[in-house]
């Protein structure tokens, strides 16, 4: 791997081979997925860890209102919980609900909820709470939808203690996969305390440097093995690193190749992102508001060469908005529909009215590495066309608040995650009027194909639908998609239960000591 790595940066830049392959670039010698936690030990109940986050989460710790940061919702998942939850195979199992029905027009699901289950506060979960917390996340009185998810809500309606129906305002069979929206308590506001139903209860926060949980003792489901989580954040990659050589950290998820090799004293446990990488192009400004300037750039972009020289041939290619969990409706033809092609990249944009290229700059999350790794590279790949990137380097939040909710930017290096385990949570972000659209993508064909996709109840017409927007994502090359990436986890090498998941949860839950 190394070699390889090695004799591609030979053709880039001599400045670029000083950054992007230097020292840190791993070679562990062995698939880091052959040394796993030592879950073969019986787990010792009680205990505490400290976790290491690469950023803060959300202002809010509201779960109906923090539905668009992938890292909150990471955390989040360990304190609330919905009718339903995904589990570590990606299937939906009964939480709060202990069973559901759906009617043939799948435009009405019924809920029978589960018996004995508590909130944080003691109290018991009614089907009163039921109704106003997905009332409230769907805006029923308001009009303006908090979750996204749920805005095809059209009643809650609560038929005897132990039952709610809802009524959508159009057919979705997907439904089931945006139901894992939180249950709070009826009235309650969210900002005032955090009470939710999961196995661990929030205690403390204190903003840019810790989130503590601990154990909740009336889980209604399965208990937790650790008695209290620390979750620190550390937003410096390198000094990520260090915390965990030198043992402060006792767990950190989601490194990249390039963390690993000087981790010795810890177990390494390496499985897919469940993202897709890109550089996501903001299709609203000059020059990506012309098609031809963005296939240019497809053109002149070797994904599985960025693969090799950012991430050390760890991760998966893609070629659109789908990665390869969803299983059905990946569609792996996409991945090479561009191949390196200079000359056409070069054509495209002279048609385009850019023949001597043009200047952009990449924005990128500085505490993700595993971006602004592929930033550098991609910076280089695009010389020879005479595209110049400049490579732009900021904190997270300001990343959030001004690049993905303000759409102030012009192209950036991130992954996009699924919300829940439905196709609809990769390809609803878009359509041309949803609000998670930072690109500014706008397409009618795409708009009547999606519309289309949830509305049926044919599920082989449906996942032909949702090919039809991935493959038209791909050809109208709205971004430049790279990959799946890898994503390594480090563990204390007495700790096992870590399971990775097909979307973005750290199930706290599952850890434990080993006696």
């Amino acid at each position: 791997m190394k070699k390889r790595c090695i004799a591609l940066l030979l053709a880039l830049a001599m400045m670029f081979a000083l950054s992007a392959c230097t020292g840190n670039k791993p070679d562990p010698g062995t698939d880091p997925g052959t040394n796993p936690s030592p879950e073969a030990g019986e787990p010792a109940e009680g205990g505490e860890i400290t976790v290491g986050l690469y950023n803060d989460l959300d202002a809010s710790l509201d779960p109906h209102m923090s539905s668009s940061s992938a890292a909150t919702r990471e955390i989040l998942f360990n304190i609330f919980e919905g009718l339903v939850k995904p589990d570590s195979d990606g299937n939906l199992v009964p939480a709060i609900a202990e069973s559901y029905s759906v009617n043939s027009g799948a435009d009405q699901y019924t809920f029978k909820l589960r018996a004995g289950v508590k909130f944080h506060n003691g109290k018991d979960v009614t089907a009163d709470d039921v109704v106003w917390s997905l009332s409230r996340a769907a805006g029923l009185e308001t009009g303006e939808p908090l979750v996204s998810d749920v805005a095809n809500i059209a009643a809650v309606t609560k038929t005897d203690d132990s039952t709610i129906v809802i009524d959508l305002k159009k057919p979705d069979t997907e439904f089931l996969a945006h139901i894992t929206t939180a249950i709070i308590p009826e009235g309650h506001d969210p900002l005032s305390e955090v009470i939710g139903t999961g196995p661990f209860k929030f205690v403390s926060r204190v903003v840019q440097d810790n989130i503590v949980l601990e154990k909740f003792g009336d889980y209604w489901g399965e208990p937790a093995h650790l008695d209290k989580v620390t979750l620190k954040i550390i937003e410096n990659p390198e000094a990520l690193v260090m915390a965990l050589r030198s043992g402060s950290l006792d767990m950190a998820v989601r490194l990249d190749a390039s963390q690993i090799p000087t981790l010795t004293n810890m177990n390494i446990l390496e499985g897919s992102s469940n993202i897709v990488q890109a550089l996501y192009l903001n299709n609203a400004v000059k020059p990506f508001d012309d098609v031809r300037v963005r296939q240019a750039l497809c053109y002149a972009i070797d994904k599985h060469e960025v693969i090799d020289l950012a991430s050390d041939g760890h991760g998966s290619a893609v070629g659109s908005s789908m990665f390869p969990a969803f299983g059905k409706y990946f569609m792996p033809e996409l991945t090479d529909y561009y191949t390196k092609d200079i000359d056409k990249a070069k054509a495209l944009l002279a048609e385009a009215g850019y023949p001597n290229g043009f200047e952009f700059t990449i924005t990128v999350p500085s505490s993700m590495q595993s971006h602004v790794d592929v930033a550098q590279v991609i910076e280089q790949l695009l010389q020879p066309i005479g595209v110049t990137a400049k490579v732009d380097k900021v904190e997270w939040a300001t990343w959030y608040s001004e690049a993905y909710q303000g759409r102030k930017f012009e192209a950036t290096v991130i992954g996009m995650d699924a919300h829940g385990v439905a196709a609809s949570d990769m390809l609803a972000r878009f359509q041309s009027s949803s609000s998670k659209n930072f690109i500014n993508f706008s397409n009618a064909e795409y708009d009547e194909a999606y519309t289309a996709a949830v509305s049926t109840t044919d599920d082989a017409e449906q996942t032909k639908l949702f090919k039809q927007c991935e493959t038209i994502l791909t050809e109208q090359a709205a971004n430049v998609y790279i990959q799946d990436g890898a994503s390594f986890t480090a563990m204390a090498k007495d700790l096992g239960g870590f399971e990775f998941y097909p979307l973005y949860v750290l199930d706290l839950s599952r850890i434990y000591r080993v006696k």
